[in-house]
C-alpha cells in the first residue's frame, strides 16, 4: 500500500488554502479580503509546479490502497483544471472585490476545484462518489452567490438535479459492488465479465448518470442553460468548464479500467449519447439571443464531441490523447469567451455587442478567436482537438459518428456568426452595455485565454506526438 502524500500536493494545496482562507477571512477586514484570492492563486500555482515535476519524473503511482491514481490522464487533467481555475479566479476579481462574502467565494471555488481534481484520479467507485460530492456541493452555493431571483432559482434546479443523479450514482455503486464484490476498478475489471449482464448494465447506466450530470450531457443537461444564465458570469464560466474536465476524465477512466471486458455494449451507448448531445446542443443554440444561454447550449454541443473519446476508450490508442488535448483547448477557448462576457456585465443579448470592434478592438478580437475556436476553425486549439477526436472515432470503428460530428461542426457556424456579425456593425447608436470594461483583471484574463486558445492550435505539433500533417489525408 502506497501512501505517498507528496503525490497529492495539488489536491492538498487547494484544500489547505480553503481551510486557511476560511479561518483567515474570519478575522480580516473587508478591505483585506483580497488576500484570500492571493492565497488561492498561490495554491493553484503550487499545484501546477508539483504536477509539472511529477510529469517530468514520468512515474505512475496509486495512493490510498489504489483508490486514487496519479498517471498521465490525472496529471494532464490537473494542468488543465488548475490553469482554468487560475483564469476563473482572475476573471472574478472585479466581480467580488469588496463583497461582504468575498472570502466565502474564494473558499467555495477552492473546494469545488479540489473536488474536480479528485475526480481526475478516482480509481475506486467510492472515491468517485466522494469526489462528485466535493465538486458539486460548493458549486451549488456559488451559483446562488448573488442572492438574486435568477441565481437562487438556478441554484435550486442545479441542486435538485445533482442530488437526484448523485443518489442514482450511489445506487449504481452498490450494484457494481454486488456484481463484482469490490469497488476498485482493477478488481471490477476481472469480476464484471462473469457477473450477470443485466446487473452490470443497470449499474453502469446509473453511475454514468452522475458523470453525465457533471459534464452537462444529454439526458442530464437540463440544468445547464438555467444555471449559466442565472449565475454570475465567472461562476457560469466555472460550471461550464471545470466540472466537464473532471467528469469526462473520470468517465474515461471508469470505462477504460473497469469495463473493457464487459459484455455490455457501452461503446454504442456512449456513441448514441455523443450524437444526441452534440445535435441537441447545436439545434437549441441556433436562435438564442442571450449570450449566456447561447454559450450554455454551445457547451452542451462541445460535450457531445468530447464523449466520442469515451465511446472509443478501449478501441483506439488515440482516445486518451484526443480527450486530454481537446479538454485543454476547450477550457481556454470557453473561458476566453466568458471573460469577454464578464467584462461587459450589462451586455446580455447579442445585439448589445453591436460595434464592439470599434470601441474595444482587443476584446472583440478575443471574442472572434474564441467563437471561431468553438466552431473548430484553424489554427485554434479546438480545431486540432476535433481532428484528433474525429480520427479516434474513425479508428475506433465509428465513422458514422465522425461524419455526424463534422456535420454538426459546420452547422454550429450559423449561431456563432449571429454573435460575431454585430461586433462589426457600425450603423445606429452604440449600445450603452459595451461602453465600458468591468476591469483590467477581467480583460487580462480574456487576452490570456484567447492567446492560449490560439497558441494550443499553432503549437499543437510540438505539444502532441504528431502534428497537422499526420492527421490529414
Amino acid at each position: 500500500m502506497n501512501e505517498n502524500l507528496a503525490a497529492l500536493i495539488p489536491e492538498l494545496a487547494l484544500l489547505g488554502a480553503a481551510v486557511i482562507g476560511l479561518l483567515a477571512g474570519s478575522w480580516l477586514p473587508r478591505r483585506r479580503q483580497w488576500i484570500i484570492a492571493v492565497l488561492a492563486v498561490a495554491a493553484c500555482t503550487a499545484g501546477l509546479v508539483a504536477t509539472s515535476i511529477t510529469m517530468a519524473t514520468d512515474r505512475e503511482q496509486t495512493v490510498f490502497s489504489n483508490a486514487f491514481a496519479v498517471d498521465t490522464a490525472t496529471n494532464a487533467g490537473r494542468l488543465t483544471a488548475l490553469g482554468a481555475l487560475l483564469l476563473v479566479i482572475t476573471m472574478s476579481v472585479e466581480t467580488v472585490r469588496g463583497h461582504k462574502r468575498e472570502t466565502e467565494y474564494w473558499v467555495l471555488l477552492l473546494l469545488t476545484g479540489a473536488g474536480t481534481l479528485a475526480l481526475l484520479g478516482a480509481n475506486d467507485l467510492l472515491m468517485l462518489f466522494a469526489a462528485y460530492l466535493l465538486a458539486s456541493i460548493p458549486a451549488y452555493a456559488l451559483v446562488a452567490f448573488a442572492k438574486d431571483n435568477s441565481g437562487t432559482e438556478a441554484a435550486l434546479k442545479y441542486y435538485l438535479m445533482g442530488a437526484l443523479l448523485g443518489t442514482t450514482m450511489l445506487a449504481g455503486t452498490a450494484l457494481f459492488y454486488g456484481a463484482g464484490h469490490s469497488t476498485l476498478y482493477r478488481e471490477l475489471r476481472h469480476a464484471l465479465p462473469e457477473a450477470p449482464y443485466g446487473l452490470v448494465a443497470v449499474a453502469l447506466v446509473t453511475v454514468l448518470a452522475g458523470l453525465l450530470f457533471k459534464a452537462g450531457a444529454v439526458p442530464a443537461h437540463f440544468w445547464v442553460p438555467d444555471v449559466t444564465d442565472g449565475a454570475p458570469a465567472p461562476v457560469a464560466a466555472y460550471v461550464t468548464t471545470l466540472p466537464k474536465i473532471g467528469a469526462l476524465i473520470a468517465g474515461y477512466r471508469l470505462l477504460h479500467q473497469a469495463l473493457p471486458g464487459s459484455d455490455v455494449n457501452w461503446p454504442l451507448l456512449l456513441a448514441v449519447l455523443a450524437a444526441v448531445t452534440m445535435t441537441l446542443g447545436n439545434l437549441a443554440a441556433f436562435f438564442q439571443t442571450s449570450v449566456k444561454r447561447l454559450l450554455a447550449y454551445s457547451t452542451i454541443s462541445q460535450v457531445g464531441y468530447l464523449l466520442i473519446a469515451l465511446a472509443v476508450a478501449t478501441r483506439t490508442d488515440l482516445a486518451q490523447q484526443s480527450l486530454l488535448f481537446y479538454l485543454a483547448a476547450y477550457a481556454a477557448t470557453n473561458l476566453g469567451a466568458f471573460a469577454v462576457v464578464t467584462a461587459f456585465p450589462a451586455a446580455r443579448t447579442l445585439e448589445d455587442y453591436r460595434g464592439l470592434a470599434r470601441r474595444h478592438p482587443g476584446l472583440a478580437a478575443v471574442l472572434v478567436i474564441c467563437l471561431l475556436g468553438l466552431v473548430g476553425t484553424p489554427p485554434t486549439g479546438i480545431f486540432l482537438g476535433k481532428l484528433e477526436i474525429f480520427s479516434a472515432a474513425v479508428d475506433g470503428g465509428y465513422t458514422w459518428l465522425a461524419v455526424l460530428a463534422v456535420a454538426n461542426t459546420v452547422a454550429s457556424l450559423f449561431y456563432y456568426l449571429r454573435w460575431l456579425a454585430p461586433l462589426f456593425t457600425t450603423t445606429g447608436s452604440a449600445p450603452l452595455a459595451t461602453q465600458a470594461v468591468l476591469g483590467r483583471w477581467t480583460a487580462a484574463t480574456a487576452y490570456t485565454a484567447g492567446t492560449l486558445a490560439l497558441g494550443l492550435g499553432i503549437a499543437g505539433g510540438a505539444v502532441l506526438p504528431f502534428g497537422y500533417g499526420d492527421l490529414l489525408p
